[in-house]
């Protein structure tokens, strides 16, 4: 009897359906604490750099206003001095990115020094933070204004497009960091009111603005991260009415228009860069389902009659994530060689799903990539702050 049970659990072991008698979000704090400390020690030595820092001629708006131009919008050969024309899935190079790059290294550094003080307690971290928290959100001088008119705008076309909104993924890891620090002792309570004022101020610019409400409609992985974006900022600000709407607009429009019955999202696979897109809109839809579950409505289980769920999605792209040379779909036209990395997907599919397997594969990625096109479209980077 005890050989056939010895048996059974070596089986049940080697098919990964089992944590090896430990915690995966043990296992990935550990995997990655050597990497969030000597990031933490970088983080500590950073001075803050907010959208005043750079100002671009082209931009319509002020000194605090965040500013980018549409990526793949190129100069038009036939007439140079005209509107720009588009070159989907090609990034101009000479695109004004400066606001972008500063609010990237602010995620980093917050997201950075979060999780050194979840896994340290050092209040140290803490009050870092603070500083760059300050300069972003209430320093009169320094501080960016709580919307996104000016995002991703197209010489001689727009001046900001609803588009643009999916520039400020980068500002969830932010969120989650302040929602991970903000019982600290040294946090200043002032400061937090001041912080959650300002989410709230941008979580009503993206409900009523006309440029929020066409990227919440937008059919493909820009309207998965108007819902993951609001999702994070309504839970920092605890509004719970966002939290619900968010919940439901997933149930009934994310997941029930964009996925097909394989797992797949037909309409990230119909674009120039297929592969990074279906990465993408995944890390979007399960860091929904990580930051909306709960025990009475938790997205990780919930499946459409016809089957379709967030479990079926990561299934399908799993194996292209584990060897991409058994993808079957046109490769990127750019960046192909990028991708993947160490995908929030996996850690939060795996930590759900208990998933050895997709812990594995998770573990053995790139964790901290310096390509500026792949930083760009991985909302999370710092996962022990959101598990």
């Amino acid at each position: 009897m005890q050989r056939i049970l010895f048996l059974i659990i070596t089986i049940l072991l080697l098919s990964g359906n089992i944590a090896s008698g430990s915690n995966i979000k043990s296992q990935a704090t550990e995997t990655l604490r050597k990497d969030i400390l000597r990031e933490a020690l970088w983080a500590l030595q950073q001075q803050p750099v907010t959208v005043t820092a750079q100002i671009s001629e082209r931009s319509s708006g002020g000194k605090h206003d965040f500013y980018s131009e549409g990526d793949y919008w190129w100069p038009d050969p036939l007439n140079p001095a005209g509107p720009y024309i588009q070159r989907d899935g090609m990034t101009n190079p000479e695109n004004f990115t400066a606001h972008r790059q500063a609010m990237i290294r602010f995620s980093r550094i917050i997201g950075a020094l979060a999780s050194a003080y979840k896994i340290t307690k050092d209040q140290k971290y803490v009050k870092h933070a603070l500083i760059h928290l300050r300069a972003w959100f209430l320093d009169p001088e320094t501080l960016m204004n709580p919307n996104l008119q000016f995002a991703q705008a197209i010489k001689g076309r727009f001046t900001g497009r609803g588009i643009g909104i999916i520039d400020t993924i980068h500002l969830m890891e932010v969120a989650q960091g302040v929602v991970v620090m903000e019982n600290s002792l040294v946090f200043d309570k002032k400061l937090l009111l001041g912080i959650k004022q300002w989410f709230s101020s941008y979580l009503d610019w993206l409900t009523t603005h006309p440029y929020g409400k066409d990227e919440m409609n937008a059919k493909n992985n820009h309207g998965t991260c108007w819902v993951m974006q609001v999702a994070s900022f309504a839970r920092l600000t605890g509004n719970n009415e966002l939290l619900r709407f968010c919940s439901d607009r997933y149930k009934t429009v994310l997941l029930p228009n964009q996925m097909a019955l394989n797992g797949s999202f037909p309409l990230e696979l119909a674009r120039t860069k297929p592969y990074g897109y279906s990465l993408f809109n995944l890390d979007a839809m399960t860091t929904i389902c990580q930051i909306l579950s709960n025990k009475n409505d938790n997205l990780w289980n919930f499946t459409l009659p016809d089957g379709r769920s967030i479990k079926k999605a990561i299934k399908f792209l799993y194996p292209f994530i584990a060897n991409k040379d058994h993808w079957p779909y046109n490769a990127d036209v750019m960046y192909w060689n990028d991708w993947p990395v160490a995908q929030p997907s996996l850690i939060f599919g795996a930590n759900v799903y208990n998933s050895r397997t997709w812990f594995n594969t998770w573990k053995e990625l790139n964790h901290f990539p310096d390509t500026e096109e792949v930083i760009r479209n991985l909302p999370v980077r710092h996962p022990i702050i959101w598990l």
